[in-house]
């Protein structure tokens, strides 16, 4: 399928009449196209297409499709029959009124060649390139991040469904694909046990029994899967997605004992969540425990500009699966900032995002300066009278002074267990053990003197200091600004659905947000050219009522 060209970009002249006359006063579609004129250009997306083949539909045109898809919250059905219907969607596509659109499964092969080619961002940044054109984006000097959770397009499911359920999904694979095969060498009983999804409800509650379901899943699974890699089975076979899900399942749930038989894993000796498969059907979906929220799926990171003079637009996204912390995700968003020139001056965050470490790299490799609650320090030795800040460091002497005016005897360069570099000081066993403060100082009866561990010096005053700013009234106004990004993942939630999955995979997923992004930008584009006000804080009825001497002590981010 090569591309078709859609023309010079010029509105059909009776589009704009009727468009004018339905609409007097416009509406996002029609005044997107006024204000920023064509978004997407077919060259943009030559790439995609072949040179030869059988025309297709203006990916341009499909681009600007499928932001406006999600700016409406509409499913593929829906949004083909606007392009067909709509004359303020015409209007934007500078279409023909009697132009009949396209098939809605044009839509989801438009998404496929996006996700080859990775090119969900372009449509993303190309947003951002035009409103930058028309000035309404510019770097911001302040910028704010916050991530939330997305849940994927699956069944959550418990150990014992999913075993079965890979299982099923296995066979039904093969039931399609080699039919004559799974038939010689499927056990008559795996139709009763397999041909329906499994269901908590109707599997046994016992947990002795469930364990022996769960072994007989296990050993009819290493049935198939010895079956499947025999030599004298087709290759292709064991090289169907099913087949090696089940395979990758079988590894991380099942083990062989000394006796050749196939046992059930003890929970804790399962892969960590980072590499546990959650379902057959998406194995790049992870679980995820953040407070008191529990998930299946991936995790998204929304950056956007939050100067007060300019629209506040979505300045990057980034998709991660639901392991992954959000401290990992604060160089990646910097760097990407930095590639298309809008890193901020100050960067609002909050406690998860920021540490030491981070806030060094920001400043000396972007000049950013992060903003944020410094995680404290959470052992039993961190506060009082001989918590770790009472102790005074002499960095060029490389020596630690107690409140009691005792020197450390040690000062040893190391690593910690995540591979980072620190600083394990330690006391003289001599000074600490006829101290009459050790119980005060020392959290343990069986140690006999005191241990400090601490960041290379950067990253330790780099901590010191944020964490003495967060003190002051300054500090706590400035940080305020940082809860309007909970309002643009609410927007983004009631739009376009955010924490739901259209579609299985992180690169699909990746190409659902960044079409996200792209349509709330476009929303908030209009809305800044039409002068709409930001939406207010709502007020309950009891915090308006507080003493006005009360609420003007609060710092800002109190006053609601």
């Amino acid at each position: 399928m090569s591309m078709r060209p859609a023309g010079d970009g010029e509105i059909p002249a009776e589009t704009v009449r009727v468009a004018r006359a339905a609409f007097p006063k416009g509406c996002l579609a029609i005044r997107l196209r006024d204000e920023l004129g064509v978004l997407f250009r077919d060259e943009q997306f030559a790439g995609l297409f072949p040179s030869r083949g059988r025309p297709a539909w203006s990916p341009g045109r499909l681009a600007m499709v499928s932001v406006l898809q999600y700016a409406e919250g509409m499913p593929d059905r829906q949004a083909a029959s606007a392009v067909r219907a709509r004359i303020d969607w015409k209007y934007a596509l500078g279409m023909e009124l009697t132009d009949p659109g396209f098939d809605y499964s044009v839509l989801s092969e438009f998404r496929a060649r996006l996700i080859e080619a990775d090119a969900g961002q372009q449509i993303f940044d190309q947003v951002l390139a035009v409103a930058r054109e028309a000035g309404m984006l510019k770097a911001p000097g302040r910028a704010r991040t916050d991530s939330t959770h997305v849940l994927a397009a699956i069944r959550s499911l418990n150990r014992l469904e999913f075993v079965i359920e890979a299982l099923r999904a296995a066979l039904n694979a093969l039931a399609a694909a080699a039919p004559a095969w799974l038939t010689e060498h499927a056990d008559a009983a795996w139709f009763d046990r397999y041909a329906n999804r499994s269901e908590d409800y109707w599997l046994p509650s016992g947990k002795a029994k469930r364990s022996e379901l769960a072994e007989q899943t296990g050993r009819d699974g290493m049935r198939l899967l010895a079956g499947a890699h025999a030599s004298e089975a087709p290759r292709w076979l064991r090289e169907l997605s099913a087949v090696q899900t089940l395979r990758r399942a079988w590894v991380q749930q099942y083990m062989i004992d000394g006796e050749g038989e196939v046992r059930w894993r003890n929970p804790k000796d399962c892969p960590p969540g980072a590499l546990r498969l959650v379902s057959p059907y998406d194995t790049e979906a992870r679980a995820s425990v953040k407070r008191d929220v529990k998930w299946d799926g991936y995790k998204i990171h929304l950056t956007e500009s939050c100067d007060p003079d300019t629209a506040h637009l979505i300045t990057n996204v980034l998709t991660s699966d639901a392991t992954v912390p959000d401290i990992k995700a604060t160089d990646m968003v910097h760097d990407s900032l930095a590639a298309k020139g809008l890193l901020p001056g100050e960067h609002l965050l909050d406690s998860g995002y920021i540490d030491g470490p981070r806030i060094v790299t920001a400043r000396t490799r972007h000049d950013v300066l992060l903003t944020g609650p410094v995680r404290g320090n959470t052992s039993t030795q961190a506060t009082g009278p001989y918590g770790q800040d009472a102790f005074t460091v002499d960095w060029d002497n490389r020596t630690v002074t107690c409140p009691n005016d005792k020197t450390s005897s040690q000062w040893i360069d190391a690593f910690s267990s995540r591979g980072t570099p620190v600083i394990r000081i330690q006391f003289s066993q001599r000074d600490c053990r006829p101290c009459l403060s050790r119980p005060q100082c020392i959290d343990s009866a069986t140690r006999l003197r005191r241990q400090i561990t601490l960041r290379p010096r950067a990253e330790h005053e780099a901590t010191q200091q944020s964490r003495r700013a967060e003190k002051t009234p300054e500090w706590r106004d400035r940080y305020a600004a940082r809860n309007g990004i909970e309002g643009t993942i609410s927007q983004a939630i009631r739009i376009t659905g955010l924490r739901q999955c259209r579609y299985r995979g992180l690169a699909k997923t990746r190409l659902q947000h960044q079409l996200t992004a792209a349509a709330i930008n476009l929303i908030r584009l209009d809305d800044w050219a039409t002068s709409r006000p930001r939406a207010r804080t709502r007020t309950s009825h009891l915090a308006a009522l507080r003493p006005a001497r009360e609420y003007a002590n609060l710092p800002a981010s109190a006053r609601r």
